[in-house]
């Protein structure tokens, strides 16, 4: 009776792992990214899923959903019937800090994580602005508290950069909020705001065409772009600044079948980590390429959440303190 109830369990597990590799969408995934048209997420979200469609066989659609720092799309991502075929993107270490701000009660450990790239924010002005490098805007903010910051929203990637600059310099500035990183960094190119803050990824074209002024890399290492040349990194003026890298890919909810999870893990794995696309894309946009799933996921993203958080109470905006949920000075 012992060896007959292990060879089931052997079976049932073998089984179990077939259904989980044969995995096949009987209708279009969804893919909400939480943010307008033309950002970063949306940007590479369109890439990566136009590679998954080629390895699961299915129509994926994207759903443009934003409001509320993305927690709007994020949440109906969340709320959706958990059969796999509602998925969203974005920065994953949002959803560890929108408990923080108040906007949804989303956990990191809520989701299955999937990587595709890293990027850094870049400090960049109109080219009409009389600021010729970093250190000339930063007197200018010392004094003048006034001058308009355009980011995707608050707690988005420029947001939080902008917010570091002013933990590690004291400067004060007035913030400018879009429905993403897009429009954020058009109204910079029309002088409807004077800097912006957000990702390279969201900069690198107007940078090239010479219609906005990079200052410097919110970040302590250079940054080349293809076309342009060499952005210093902001560590050159400001010290001990804490690392705002944000990585960017797909996320999909809990509680969905297995091998939904599993074949888009292999797909992952097969497909996105050997990418020509994405890494095209990668070079052109001045990013990272850095897929990963799972775990791996999950420990390069969760020290993000913590400083985040951190910035996001210092600067005044928690609901709840980071310490409340659990998240340790940094």
């Amino acid at each position: 009776m012992q060896t007959r109830r292990v060879f089931l369990g052997v079976f049932l597990l073998s089984f179990a792992a077939g259904v989980h590799a044969q995995w096949k969408p009987a209708k279009p995934i969804n893919i909400i990214v939480p943010w307008a048209a033309g950002g970063a997420t949306d940007q590479v979200t369109r890439v990566a899923a136009g590679e998954l469609e080629e390895a699961l066989g299915a129509k994926i659609v994207i759903v443009n959903q934003p409001g509320a720092s993305g927690s709007i799309g994020t949440m109906n991502a969340m709320n959706a019937p958990k059969d796999g075929y509602t998925w969203t993107a974005g920065a994953p270490k949002q959803l560890g800090t929108y408990p923080v701000l108040g906007l949804a009660g989303t956990k990191l450990s809520d989701f299955h994580l999937f990587i595709s790239v890293t990027q850094v924010p870049i400090v960049s002005v109109n080219p009409g602005s009389p600021y010729q490098n970093f250190q000339q805007l930063l007197e200018a903010m010392k004094s003048n508290p006034g001058i308009t910051v355009a980011t995707a929203g608050n707690t988005s990637s420029g947001h939080i950069a902008m917010e570091a600059i002013v933990k590690a310099t004291g400067v004060k500035y007035r913030h400018v909020t879009y429905d993403g990183g897009n429009p954020a960094v058009i109204a910079t190119v029309a002088g409807e705001t004077q800097v912006t803050t957000q990702l390279a990824s969201e900069q690198a074209e107007m940078i090239k065409g010479k219609r906005l002024r990079p200052l410097a890399v919110v970040g302590a290492k250079a940054l080349e772009i293809e076309g342009f040349g060499t952005i210093p990194p902001i560590t050159n003026w400001v010290t001990k600044l804490p690392s705002v890298d944000t990585a960017f890919g797909i996320v999909i909810p809990k509680g969905v079948p297995a091998e939904v999870v599993a074949a888009v893990e292999k797909a992952w794995s097969s497909r996105i980590a050997s990418s020509e696309k994405l890494k095209a894309y990668a070079r052109a946009r001045s990013v990272l390429f850095s897929p990963m799933a799972g775990k791996a996921a999950y420990d390069a993203v969760w020290p993000t959440v913590i400083t985040d958080s951190w910035i996001i109470n210092d600067a005044g905006m928690a609901k709840v303190s980071p310490e409340k949920l659990g998240f340790p000075r940094p």
